[in-house]
């Protein structure tokens, strides 16, 4: 007989009696006298069950001789003394202190048999028993109490499964749940409620079908876990309910459809923002994940009603609300609909939810979105930095939720491009270029970390961007670049500490990495870096060498090597120097009060100056023919030419409100020195001033404005005026006053004239001119013979910067006319190279 399972609601049923089959095979029970026992005494067990052995407060061990309860003579015998097993011997009991003696006791043999007639059923045990569950269950069903004890509707069970008769017991409990459903489903058929009244009776009918299952199977217990585990392709009483539900009712075309328009409609005042019963929907909607049939008759036709309330929705939004606006509400939305998950959606949705909500609120409207509004959420929010930030990164998630973000890069750039284009070819914009250039640099890379979560691919658009429009103007970036770091690093830049340098140079590096016209930077920076050194207008010799370790990393030491030397040049004219003030001719020197000092240039390193003639004071030609002198005594084979518009001088003036110092150009103080022979209020022309000096007009009309007309006015104009004409006088300026004692009038020559920046980009264009000979000639002497695209192509590949294809033809053109070059007679579109 099977192992009968625990029962919560059975505990102690165990001891209760009933009818079993009885062994068959003889039992031996061992006959024993004791001293204290002269009678034998035994025990016949003809119907012995071994499931019936042990009773809760019995001892271990006894058996019950159940074929004499009915006699009135029948006394239990007390069995842990007078019967036992063969395995046990008998203890004999001894008063104490007496002595042992063994003692042996004879041993007889006593023969079970078993009954002659088996005790058979009564004819209607399967009718009766039934008739006591089926009672039962139609009072669970009409929730009425139940006539019976649990305990027997158990022991009912357990009897017809004893009894072989478990398989009739399964169909007739699955017919009569049956009927009580089949009743159900006629109830709902027939109500007209709206549509949460309906659901709420839909509910009340599954909460009370699932606690009605759950009473039946208590009472099933013992059939649910010996026949049902034991027969294969039938369901346990559990399963059989739901399956009868889903059945019955929820196969009933109108109570599936009206329960899920009820639910559809509830889901949708949800979204309305109405009030809805969150219980009431989580009930239904794990009822039909309870009943397994969730995602083919719930899931799919909600996503579909989603679908089509957020496509309306999208469209009617899009164009009332502002981007950012509609981005928040996008956001809202996916935050509730993911509170409807939580709340009483199964989990598996969120993820065809989340999709069908970007789908139609922002897959279908990305190039909406980003026409309409990414322009304006790109500009500056000076009041709310953090919002703009957030909106931009609102909008690149969502983006990328819906894989649109090479769209928003192409915008991205789009609009750097558009924005800087318009920067650079405004000339009205040059003064400050570089400085916006560096404001929206700044501002792209703050948007790309902050807002675009330090995307690679946008990182990348910026760069491009920038490349695309700063080469639109091939030379006028890279010009203002050069200045700019000019004004960085010269003396007399306040408004910046050490930290703040450092910084803007490594910015400005940046810029200078997007440049194709790296040599115009090289040579405007050259001619401004050799005048903070010949003049002394550098911040610090450790920010101009930090520069130069700088470009010599971005662009490698043969960038670099001219800098380099005119660092030295520096170098060796200070110790030279040192050296000439403590020599002979030094001293002789100073007898004539100069204190002279001279930068000797290696020509190949500085940049190239014109001539500027000037008639210097003979005293002061006399100090350079005796450093000339000394100079090539050390050097021979050396050749000196002055350069007179890099020199500048100290003059100690005297005027009628005090003495100053006056700090100037070399030319401006051969005019002012015009002056010391002149009674005061006496007046020279211009003529004279130009035939004494011996200066070109540029030159002269340059000096006497800074001189008359600038913020120091040390000499006076007559007549009066900020142009100077050939018909001009100038005299002292004898009211002149100033706070300071020494005076600076020599930033004139810090000032780049027109025609040097002219003569400048004129000798970058001329050792253009040289690269692209020299390629074109390296090119075809090694490839002998070449198509004149392959020539352009590996041309482009080993030159520094990009030429105008124009300029590339006029070269070839040269050096076919030189004789470098020939066309093929054969095919005009290739070259030769001519030894």
């Amino acid at each position: 007989m099977p192992k009968r399972p625990a029962s919560p609601i059975v505990s102690s049923m165990a001891s209760r009696q009933s009818t079993f089959d009885s062994f068959t095979q003889p039992i031996t029970v061992v006959e024993h006298s004791g001293d204290e026992h002269q009678s034998t005494k035994r025990t016949r067990l003809d119907n012995f069950n071994p499931s019936m052995s042990s009773f809760p407060g019995s001892s271990s061990g006894s058996i019950l001789d159940t074929s004499k309860q009915g006699s009135k003579n029948y006394v239990p015998t007390e069995i842990g003394k007078d019967l036992i097993f063969p395995s046990h011997k008998p203890i004999t009991e001894k008063p104490i202190g007496e002595p042992h003696h063994e003692t042996k006791v004879p041993i007889k043999k006593l023969v079970i048999r078993t009954l002659k007639d088996k005790p058979k059923l009564p004819d209607n045990f399967e009718e009766v028993t039934w008739a006591k569950l089926q009672g039962a269950i139609r009072a669970i069903h009409n929730y009425q109490p139940v006539n019976d004890s649990l305990e027997e509707l158990y022991k009912a069970c357990e009897n017809l499964c004893l009894h072989k008769m478990a398989d009739r017991l399964y169909s007739r409990l699955q017919e009569e749940c049956e009927s009580h459903l089949l009743k159900e489903k006629e109830k709902l058929d027939c109500d007209n409620s709206d549509d949460e009244a309906f659901l709420q009776v839909v509910d009340q009918c599954w909460q009370a079908h699932c606690k009605q299952m759950g009473l039946i199977r208590n009472i099933f217990l013992y059939l649910d876990r010996t026949y049902v585990l034991q027969t294969p392709g039938i369901s346990s009483i559990w399963d059989m309910g739901i399956e009868l539900f889903r059945k019955h009712i929820m196969s009933s075309s109108d109570v599936r459809q009206k329960t899920l328009n009820g639910l559809l409609s509830l889901i949708k005042r949800d979204r309305d923002g109405d009030e809805v019963n969150n219980s009431l929907l989580h009930s239904l909607i794990h009822m039909y994940i309870d009943l397994s049939v969730y995602y083919n008759r719930f899931e799919t036709p909600f996503l579909q009603e989603t679908r089509n309330y957020y496509y309306q929705e999208g469209h009617r939004l899009v164009s009332e609300y502002s981007v950012p606006r509609y981005l928040g509400h996008v956001k809202s939305r996916l935050y509730m609909e993911g509170e409807r998950v939580n709340n009483y959606l199964d989990k598996k949705t969120r993820s065809p939810l989340t999709k069908v909500v970007y789908e139609e609120l922002i897959k279908k409207h990305v190039e909406t979105i980003l026409e309409k509004g990414f322009a304006d959420m790109m500009e500056d929010d000076n009041d709310n930095d953090d919002k703009h930030l957030k909106e931009l990164k609102l909008l690149y998630q969502l983006l990328s939720k819906v894989n649109a973000l090479d769209l928003l890069r192409k915008y991205f750039g789009d609009y750097i491009k558009r924005t800087g284009t318009a920067l650079v070819n405004d000339p009205s914009q040059e003064p400050a270029m570089v400085t916006e250039l560096l404001y929206l640099k700044a501002k792209m890379d703050e948007i790309v970390s902050g807002a675009f979560q330090g995307d690679n691919a946008f990182n990348y658009m910026v760069k491009e961007s920038f490349e695309m429009f700063i080469n639109q103007r091939q030379n006028k970036p890279a010009e203002l670049i050069a200045k700019y770091v000019d004004q960085t690093l010269r003396l007399g830049n306040k408004s910046m500490d050490d930290t703040d340098i450092e910084k803007t140079l490594n910015e400005v590096l940046v810029l200078f990495r997007y440049i194709q016209g790296k040599d115009i930077f090289e040579a405007f920076y050259k001619r401004d870096l050799a005048k903070r050194l010949l003049l002394n207008k550098s911040a610090s010799f450790d920010y101009e060498k930090s520069m130069l370790s700088k470009l010599r990393k971005e662009c490698g030491p043969a960038f670099t090597s001219k800098l380099e030397g005119m660092f030295k040049d520096i170098d060796l004219s200070k110790d030279f120097m040192q050296s000439f003030e403590t020599s002979k001719p030094g001293e002789l020197i100073k007898e004539y009060k100069i204190d002279l000092y001279v930068n000797v240039l290696t020509q190949g390193f500085w940049p190239s100056y014109p001539p500027s003639p000037l008639n210097i004071p003979p005293n002061v030609v006399q100090c350079q023919k005796i450093f000339r002198d000394f100079y090539l005594s050390k050097h021979n084979g050396r050749n000196l030419k002055w350069q007179n518009s890099l020199g500048h001088c100290m003059l100690a003036a005297e005027f009628p409100k005090g003495n100053k110092e006056l700090v100037v150009s070399l030319s401006q103080g051969v005019v002012l020195l015009l002056f010391n022979d002149l009674p005061p209020g006496g007046r020279r022309t211009y003529d004279e001033i130009k035939e004494m000096s011996g200066m070109e007009p540029k030159e002269l009309n340059r000096t006497l404005q800074s001189l008359a007309c600038g913020k120091v006015r040390v000499l006076v104009k007559y007549p009066k005026g900020r142009d100077i004409s050939m018909t001009d006088e100038f005299s002292v300026n004898e009211e002149f006053e100033a706070k300071i004692f020494r005076i600076k009038i020599n930033t004139i020559q810090l000032k780049e004239t027109k025609e040097e920046n002219e003569m400048t980009t004129e000798s970058v264009f001329m050792d253009r001119q040289h690269q692209i000979d020299a390629g074109l000639v390296r090119i075809a002497k090694m490839r002998k013979t070449l198509s004149h695209n392959d020539l352009i192509t590996e041309l482009l590949g080993i030159l520094k910067f990009k030429p105008p294809m124009s300029d590339i033809k006029k070269r070839i053109e040269s050096l076919i006319d030189r004789e470098y070059l020939e066309r093929d007679k054969s095919d005009s579109t290739k070259y030769k190279y001519l030894a």
